[in-house]
């Protein structure tokens, strides 16, 4: 797995295996709700851009306290 972490408000997964993509995702979660919760006008957004490429972000379209899933087109 590869992360690459922007401003603490966004971090770009890319996962070689697929039985890493799960509990990567959740770390990479985990780490954003803190800083979520300081801003509490947002919540976050996971987003598959490519099989195996992710962005877990804080997204203000996403209501604060909840999580949404999305695939890009």
């Amino acid at each position: 797995m590869t992360a690459v972490s922007t401003l603490e408000r966004e971090i770009r997964l890319s996962f070689s295996r697929a039985d890493e993509i799960h509990d990567g995702l959740d770390r990479a979660v985990e780490s954003l709700i803190e800083t979520a919760a300081q801003d509490a006008a947002c919540g976050i957004l996971v987003t598959r851009h490519d099989p195996g490429t992710y962005t877990v972000a804080l997204d203000e379209s996403v209501p604060f306290g909840q999580t949404r899933e999305a695939i890009a087109a």
